[in-house]
């Protein structure tokens, strides 16, 4: 049976920039979960376009953004009452960095500026105990490199939702909200090459935070677990499967 397009919830565009050397995010998806760009259903929500009703027979990713969920803009807000209703029917759904934070803040959590200040570069995501209750995070290493760029963060989880990674500066790296519901604060999609192009976009605010360029460039590294967390989720199987135990 022909698995039907993965609905991308583009909520955000990289800087011209970073866009003219890598492309738009669709590109950077479609290639992270090697698919062909007709499996990708895009719909670009922060320029006004209407997202479909929630279907539990498809499954939805929502991007990275280089907008800030406090803000709440009136196309993200519309958006969160969407994945309200898309994870009530048990929609597979996952968030990626502002996705993440949409979708706990959707949910009932607390999103806003981290108070240490910015994550960015190649950091180790150590996966907590709750991970193993997940069949499909069993054959995880304990320890994995991921891509990083974010100021904020979730604060504090929504109810019933439960971390499952964190990183040194962050202790929600991974949250499960459901059965078929899950976000990650890293960027699965990005490469090093397009962590690289980032870091380099914003060396000079990197320097006032106190943060060395230099260093984050020698410490980009491949991220490959990262990456696949993203594909094994949207594997159908893993989907049915993805908690053995209930929250």
């Amino acid at each position: 049976m022909k698995k039907k397009p993965i609905i991308l919830i583009q909520v955000g565009t990289p800087p011209e920039d970073v866009r003219r050397g890598f492309g738009d995010l669709p590109l950077w998806f479609s290639r992270a979960l090697n698919l062909g760009p007709d499996m990708l259903q895009v719909v670009r929500v922060f320029e006004g376009e209407q997202l479909p009703r929630p279907d539990s027979n498809y499954s939805a990713i929502v991007t990275g953004s280089w907008s800030m969920v406090t803000d709440r803009e009136p196309w993200s807000e519309k958006t969160a009452e969407w994945i309200q209703e898309a994870i009530r029917i048990e929609m597979p759904l996952f968030g990626v960095c502002y996705g993440h934070q949409l979708m706990a803040h959707a949910l009932g959590g607390i999103v806003d500026y981290h108070p240490n200040g910015r994550e960015i570069g190649s950091q180790t995501i150590e996966l907590l105990p709750e991970a193993n209750t997940l069949p499909m995070l069993r054959s995880y290493p304990q320890r994995f490199q991921a891509h990083l760029t974010h100021l904020q963060t979730i604060i504090e989880l929504p109810p019933g939702a439960r971390a499952l990674g964190r990183s040194q500066h962050d202790p929600h790296q991974i949250v499960q909200y459901g059965r078929r519901a899950m976000s990650t604060q890293f960027h699965p999609e990005f490469t090093a090459e397009i962590m690289a192009a980032i870091i380099n976009a914003r060396t000079d605010s990197l320097r006032q935070e106190g943060l060395s360029p230099e260093k984050l460039l020698d410490d980009v590294s491949e991220a490959s677990a990262a990456a696949y967390l993203l594909r094994d989720f949207l594997q159908w199987d893993a989907i049915d499967h993805m908690a053995a135990e209930p929250l």
